[in-house]
């Protein structure tokens, strides 16, 4: 397709800015809070809403779901002649909203204020989700017709594993994630370096394991806690020794082999890779942040539960460690370590919980190709460098990337828009309506690159 085609469709978004908007906008006003324990997220009702919203444009849609309130929805784009070449994939649950008060506007109200659209889930991950959805109803009503099929998928409980979404579709609907293709959040942020522009495309991204620490002890009243052994005691060894842990550093992934497009030339090593972080970080706190994420293991406590009253000696403690590993790092990495910090605290055991494995698509191919084309004509930048990127998250590209589906995590946010003051998981979450505007002409323009209208 022609540039000025592309133009042609781009102008239609321009001057459809209002309705995007209130498309996403009606999104996050229903509230898929997934709190990870059932019954939670609720995610039918948007499952429902797109439906409804597409069924205006003959775009028609399908629902899946392993329980009837968690659905998982599916539209096929109908003018298409062959085998189904892309996905656009996003989710639609949210994290909760921890603490109400500290939000200086209604979580689920999705105000419009300086140049944002605020409210939980505005950018996590409802704003992509809009995107997708409106770059394929501009397909339909100018009625374009592709020699190759894409869809829409949108899954349930991606912050919680994806048992009810985007796992459970591919174990037991596979054929619906069936592409050589796939777009997905966990990339695509801007880095702005002086007048240098960077994008971060995720063609990776590292594991997340949950830990289950117990602590024993032995219960007493507190007014004579002699006569127990307080669990809390050797809890507070075992944080002390996680707080103070030092992960082995890495340079083996490869935004490593980029630094020099950053203005950093010196060769990465163990020796110098801290160094080279703070450089990072001068140049762009963003930058440093990602560099010291996809140089080591992260082990985060995150939880901590135990005793049953205020007047009594606890005698077991639960803690819970978020743990994000490289790709190379397994769990049987992380029980080395984990043994070699708390082999000398009596009365302690854990589990290992797999959430996610590492994963990664190759960084030259066709997508790649689509994308840069696409977000350049979306931003109207010609001078875009692009680095492969592996995400410090996890998201529901590990399932397609294990039915050999390439995929990339990448939104195609706006360079006036900070990702880093988007809040993600936090109070007051937001989303820029400059990146709202350029995701779609992404999306857009990466079907017409990949799909090949005829």
């Amino acid at each position: 397709m022609s540039i000025s085609n592309y133009l042609n469709l781009f102008e239609q978004i321009d001057k459809n800015i209002d309705n995007l908007i209130e498309l996403h906008r009606a999104l996050i006003k229903i509230p898929s809070v997934n709190s990870g324990y059932m019954p939670t997220g609720n995610e039918t009702k948007v499952a429902e809403f797109i439906s409804k919203w597409l069924s205006d444009f003959d775009l028609s849609s399908d629902i899946l779901c392993r329980v009837p309130e968690r659905g998982n929805l599916i539209c096929e784009y109908p003018l298409s002649e062959g085998e189904r070449k892309l996905l656009l994939m996003s989710h639609s649950d949210v994290v909760p909203v921890e603490n109400e008060k500290k939000w200086h506007r209604d979580p689920f109200g999705a105000a419009v204020e300086d140049g944002k659209i605020w409210g939980r889930g505005s950018s996590d991950c409802k704003g992509l989700l809009a995107s997708q959805m409106f770059a394929m109803m501009i397909l339909a009503k100018n009625k374009i017709r592709l020699n190759h099929g894409f869809s829409l998928v949108c899954g349930a409980d991606e912050e919680h594993g994806g048992r009810y979404g985007f796992g459970w579709l591919a174990d037991n609907h596979p054929n619906v994630l069936k592409a050589k293709y796939a777009i997905n959040e966990g990339g695509g942020s801007p880095v702005t370096i002086g007048k240098n522009l960077y994008y971060l495309l995720g063609t990776g991204e590292k594991g997340r394991l949950e830990v289950k620490i117990n602590v024993k002890g032995e219960s007493s009243h507190a007014s004579v806690p002699w006569l127990g052994e307080n669990a809390l005691q050797n809890s507070s060894n075992a944080l002390m020794k996680i707080f103070n842990y030092q992960p082995d550093l890495d340079c083996s992934t490869d935004i490593f082999n980029y630094l020099n497009l950053f203005g950093i030339e010196t060769k990465p090593s163990i020796e110098n890779l801290e160094s080279i972080i703070q450089e990072a970080t001068d140049k762009n706190p963003n930058l440093g942040s990602l560099l010291r994420a996809l140089s080591r293991m992260t082990i985060t406590p995150t939880m901590i539960n135990g005793g049953i009253k205020s007047n009594s000696v606890p005698e077991e403690i639960q803690i819970i460690l978020d743990v994000r590993t490289l790709p190379h790092q397994s769990d049987k990495d992380l029980d080395e370590k984990l043994s070699e910090l708390l082999n000398d605290i009596p009365n302690i055991s854990y589990e290992i919980d797999y959430m996610a494995k590492p994963n990664s698509s190759p960084f030259e191919t066709e997508l790649t190709e689509a994308i840069k084309k696409s977000q350049a004509l979306s931003v109207s930048r010609d001078d875009i460098q692009w680095i492969p990127s592996v995400s410090n998250g996890f998201t529901d590209s590990r399932f397609t990337r294990e039915l050999d589906v390439i995929t990339y995590g990448f939104r195609g946010g706006h360079p006036d828009d900070n990702p880093n003051s988007e809040n993600v998981h936090g109070t007051d979450e937001n989303y820029g309506i400059k990146s709202l505007i350029s995701s779609t002409k992404t999306m857009l323009g990466v079907v017409l690159e990949l799909c090949d209208p005829n």
